[in-house]
């Protein structure tokens, strides 16, 4: 076969032998086992799959393997003639090749491939061991961009421990980067264990954007279901634990009518930030303000924070009017910073908003409905249950 590699196996061979002077028929002895693997040399191009082919008879067993003893999976055709890996090489690996017929005849192969010209990587929201909010998302940002959408999206994987119900969906990060996220129909169920498989070295991005060189995985658990509403008409936030209401806290939201407008609708909280700098000028409000704020928490990657505002308090439970985040005094956000977790939803409902922020500009999946969500899968929107 052109372009491949033949390799055969020694085998003693079984002859027949004469005893006192009667005859036995001749025994032909068997053939070597021979295979072709259809990557062969020390320079492979990595990312696709690895078919090997017996020249004769059927295979009965293949093991393709990395030096690190990693196996790439695969099946035997139908017909016993041929094994195909449902993995692609991966760049910059050794692969032995194994095989054995039905014979119990066996061979061996081996092949390098080259190093990727171009690797892309991922970052993903969830750091292994946490213990997120019912909202959580699990969300995945792509270094380059993704053409090969749903070749990637195949290759991920999600398990819970309930058999959840979720999708994947592509979406613009506020990066401009490409981004999928997994979201259940509905939120989490408290104390959910959740791992998640990202199986793309030797997946290819598609378009010049490279290969990927490593799996990635993590694993987080469900915590406690705290929810919090924001009302614009009524100036306050409701704080529930559980479907029981914990606490009424005054606060006051952005300023209607333009830019300092508070964002609406279900939003999740992304990160606990503490004190941190707040410069209007880096949220395109020139220089409304530029001071340090305690116990904030994101909503938003364009500003938007739940955090204490005292120099506001004359405006809690009366009037909107920040730049943007909601505010509260000291206290009321100390004990919210304290109680709350990444990954609770925050909704922000009533007059006066400047409506939902895009899907990408923090964890923005939960205004859609179910339906709109499983579109943005790339394999046909079909559900996964994890």
């Amino acid at each position: 076969m052109a372009g491949t590699a033949l390799l055969a196996a020694a085998l003693t061979a079984c002859s027949g032998g004469g005893d006192g002077g009667t005859a036995k028929a001749d025994m032909k002895p068997k053939a070597d086992m021979a295979v072709s693997v259809n990557l062969t040399g020390d320079q492979v191009k990595a990312g696709e799959p690895v078919t090997v082919t017996i020249a004769e008879g059927k295979l009965a067993q293949v093991k393709v393997a990395d030096a690190k003893g990693a196996e790439l999976p695969g099946k035997i055709s139908d017909d016993g003639r041929t094994w195909t890996s449902q993995r692609n090489a991966a760049p910059g690996a050794e692969y032995k090749v194994e095989a054995q017929n039905t014979e119990s005849q066996s061979a061996t192969a081996q092949f390098k491939t080259s190093a990727a010209d171009k690797v892309n990587k991922v970052s993903i929201n969830i750091p292994k061991g946490s213990a997120v909010g019912v909202a959580m998302p699990v969300s995945i940002v792509f270094d380059n961009p993704v053409a090969n959408k749903a070749e990637v999206e195949k290759q991920l994987k999600v398990t819970t421990s309930n058999n959840t119900e979720g999708s994947w969906g592509w979406i613009k990060d506020y990066s401009g980067n490409d981004r999928i996220d997994w979201r259940p129909k509905e939120y989490w169920k408290s104390g959910t264990d959740v791992k998640v498989e990202m199986n793309l070295n030797g997946v290819d991005s598609g378009k010049g954007s490279g290969l990927f060189a490593k799996d990635y995985n993590t694993e987080f658990k469900i915590g406690k279901d705290r929810r919090i509403e924001v009302s614009l008409d009524t100036k306050k936030m409701s704080v529930t634990e559980d479907g029981q209401a914990l606490k009424a806290i005054p606060i006051s939201a952005g300023t209607p009518g333009g830019k300092k407008a508070s964002w609406s609708g279900k939003m999740v909280i992304m990160t606990k930030e503490g004190t941190i700098r707040m410069d209007s000028q880096t949220v395109g409000l020139d220089d409304a303000y530029d001071k340090m704020v305690d116990y904030s928490m994101r909503l938003t990657w364009s500003g938007m924070y739940a955090h204490a505002a005292p120099w506001n308090s004359g405006n809690f439970g009366r009037a909107n009017a920040s730049s943007g985040c909601v505010g509260m005094s000291d206290a009321d956000a100390r004990d919210l910073f304290a109680a709350s977790q990444v990954g609770d939803p925050f909704e922000v409902v009533g007059s006066g908003s400047k409506g939902n922020a895009d899907l990408g500009n923090g964890y923005g999946e939960w205004n859609l409905s179910w339906d709109q969500w499983k579109a943005k899968s790339a394999l046909s929107g079909t559900p996964q249950n994890g």
